[in-house]
């Protein structure tokens, strides 16, 4: 009996020392890596994957290579690996996933994490791939909570909300401060430049002004690869976390995004990232936070907005022909091509001709998702009516 004792407080103690030397507590988050289609070889990608599953991580890596301390579920190529990370998701075998493409669809897009130059502060950019609305300004307001989400997800209580001085900037940060009015708590940075303000500049990005720097996805994209290159050359992103978690109102997949030219230190990062999220609960601080923000009134904000902007479009606005969607189908091709402000109105010029098809984000950009069977039919109906080329 006092063996048995004194072998579960060894026990105890070992898991106890495990816990403060990885930093982790409680649940060891599974993460898968898809570690096929790198520009820097498959070797990189578990070259990341042993660095991260030294860190109380299990890393489920997808590819052909095999290493000791990490899962190898081995696949012939990047599609198969693929719908392999689809099939772990589903079934919950893993928590997170991290991966160099995946088709988000509209309302969901990601929040990447840099360290700045300047200051080697970490910033949360928001967003940098996929779209939270066809709208631009919307979009932005969206990217916004999106990038308090993330950021509270992995511990920053209280993170301060800088937005960059793009196209929208001011729009974006009226919104925000009528939201915050209504009850939703927001904490704007103050620009480090003499005008101060929480529209930021570039020099904010370089100092780390901000914990969170709101902006739209495109312009995100392009941040995350310079501040992650700019050492490099850009043909090697080495420092950082990647261009981050896919988020969304009611989205329930914990998808992360790196480049075909991430290095092994930002894959390695991207995983840590996954793990951060996995054991901050990001689904239970997404759902609050869209839930503060709708009682705060985002939706009646935003409705007021849309209004206003097609009252402002000569002839839309009361003339505009309704057109319903035809019965659903599997889509599983996807159109590119098509800008992003143009792609409700292709999606519905597609309707009216009897097709379902839906909007979608690509690794490339704006998608229009159809069946395998209208693919060729649709091509031709958006090149009629000039929406891509």
């Amino acid at each position: 009996m006092a063996q048995n004792i004194q072998k579960i407080i060894a026990e105890t103690f070992l898991e106890m020392a495990d816990g403060i030397e990885s930093g982790r507590y409680g649940k060891r988050p599974k993460i898968a890596l898809t570690g096929m289609g790198s520009e820097h070889g498959e070797e990189n990608s578990m070259q990341a994957a042993l660095m991260a599953a030294g860190e109380g991580i299990d890393v489920y890596y997808i590819g052909s290579l095999e290493a000791e301390g990490v899962t190898t579920i081995k696949v012939k190529d990047d599609e198969e690996g693929h719908a392999k990370m689809e099939e772990l998701l589903e079934s919950g075998e893993v928590d997170a996933a991290v991966t160099m493409h995946y088709p988000f669809p509209i309302g969901v897009s990601t929040v990447g994490r840099v360290v700045t130059p300047a200051r080697g502060k970490e910033v949360f950019i928001a967003n940098t791939t996929g779209t939270s609305s066809t709208d631009r300004i919307e979009g932005m307001v969206k990217n916004a909570i999106c990038g308090i989400i993330a950021a509270k997800a992995c511990g920053v209580k209280e993170p301060s909300v800088g937005i960059l001085n793009v196209d929208g900037a001011r729009q974006t940060e009226s919104i925000l401060k009528e939201l915050a009015g209504g009850g939703y708590p927001i904490n704007f940075a103050e620009s480090a430049r003499a005008d101060g303000g929480c529209v930021m500049r570039g020099n904010d990005l370089l100092q780390g002004t901000p914990d969170i720097m709101v902006t739209d996805s495109l312009t995100g994209n392009v941040l995350v690869k310079t501040i992650s290159a700019f050492q490099t050359g850009g043909s090697y992103e080495a420092m950082g976390y990647g261009y981050g978690p896919g988020i969304g109102e009611g989205y329930d997949r914990l998808v992360m995004i790196i480049s075909r030219a991430s290095g092994a230190p930002v894959i390695a990062g991207a995983i840590r990232y996954a793990a951060q999220l996995v054991r901050g609960n990001i689904f239970e601080v997404a759902a609050r936070e869209y839930a503060a923000a709708e009682k705060a009134g985002l939706s009646k904000v935003l409705n007021a907005r849309r209004e206003s902007a097609k009252k402002a479009a000569s002839g839309t606005s009361d003339s505009a022909e309704e057109v319903k969607a035809p019965p659903s189908e599997i889509v599983t091709e996807a159109i590119a091509g098509i800008e992003v402000m143009d792609l409700e109105d292709g999606v519905q010029a597609l309707w009216k001709q009897g097709i379902y098809a839906e909007s979608g984000m690509g690794c490339t950009g704006p998608i229009i998702r159809v069946s395998e069977a209208n693919l060729e039919k649709s091509c031709e109906i958006l090149k009629a009516e000039g929406f891509i080329g």
